[in-house]
């Protein structure tokens, strides 16, 4: 069965994290994993091959072997009162291999720290509560702009597109120092009319004034009817987390998030002949002093 070879592996483990790509990562609350969110698109019935472990002995060139690494690695205690955390070797082995023996495992994270009195088991308490943890920070909804703003035409396409970005948080959980990463995956529009669009993975993007209300955008919006409307945006994100610098595991779970409704003012437009420009007559029709028809 295929693995990953010694070079990647052990210029990850230099680096302290793993290049997920088009790889698998691991889900341990499950017990299954699935493919990097960064990677090419796989069937869902695909299956990982690999399984994973934390090697408290830190042995990375042989049975007997200890890194190097972990003797000059310290895990101070993170909390006052305490206790150090345990050097450990991220491995994998193929799952074809019922018990793997030493020759089977492969370094591909580490050395890195992990502060639990059973460092083993520390990514399944973490994975117990992460979507939790995950739902509960403070992630920037972003904005809904739309062009033109705040008034628009009846009958013409106004522009909309969404704001929100990647953001990554720094917390500890259990102990552990944990980075969680929250990315856009899809987005709603609701536009105030009764109609919606999404979800869809587009965001929409800003366009030139000269294309205002006339580009049809994939997210823009055809008022048919003047009036107020109080259009909204729903973001939701999907998230990845790493335990001590270990490998990058989804979330089993979204966040939604909305943004608070924009007020879209639609108007209709008028021609007509008039006899004075506003500068000589500011109360002629269409100027500021003329009552403005919608």
């Amino acid at each position: 069965m295929a693995h990953a070879d010694d070079d990647w592996a052990s210029t990850n483990r230099a680096a302290g994290t793993i290049d997920v790509g088009s790889r698998w990562v691991f889900d341990p609350t499950t017990g299954t994993s699935s493919p990097a969110l960064s990677g090419t698109a796989t069937s869902s019935t695909a299956v990982d091959p690999n399984q994973y472990m934390a090697d408290t002995h830190c042995r990375s060139d042989g049975p007997d072997t200890k890194d190097p690494g972990c003797d000059a690695l310290e895990c101070p205690a993170t909390t006052p009162g305490g206790d150090e955390g345990t050097p450990v070797i991220w491995k994998e082995a193929p799952k074809a291999i019922t018990n793997p023996g030493w020759t089977d495992w492969i370094p591909v994270s580490g050395p890195t720290c992990l502060y639990d009195a059973q460092p083993e088991n520390v990514l399944a308490n973490i994975a117990a509560r992460i979507l939790n943890d995950f739902r509960q920070l403070p992630i920037n909804p972003g904005n809904l702009e739309a062009q033109p703003f705040p008034h628009t035409l009846k009958g013409g396409p106004t522009n909309f597109y969404a704001t929100a970005g990647e953001q990554g948080f720094d917390v500890t959980i259990l102990g552990q120092t944990v980075h969680l990463t929250a990315t856009p995956a899809s987005y709603t529009y609701t536009y105030g009319d009764g109609t919606a669009l999404g979800p869809t993975p587009g965001a929409g993007y800003s366009i030139p004034q000269t294309e205002w209300l006339t580009n049809d955008t994939r997210t823009s919006h055809i008022y048919t009817e003047t009036g107020n409307y109080q259009a909204a945006l729903t973001t939701s994100f999907t998230g990845t987390y790493s335990v001590n610098n270990g490998p990058p595991l989804p979330i089993n779970g979204t966040l939604d998030l909305t943004t608070p409704a924009k007020t879209i003012q639609v108007w209709k437009t008028e021609r007509a002949l008039v006899a004075d420009t506003c500068q000589e007559n500011p109360n002629s029709w269409g100027c500021p002093g003329a009552e403005s028809a919608r």
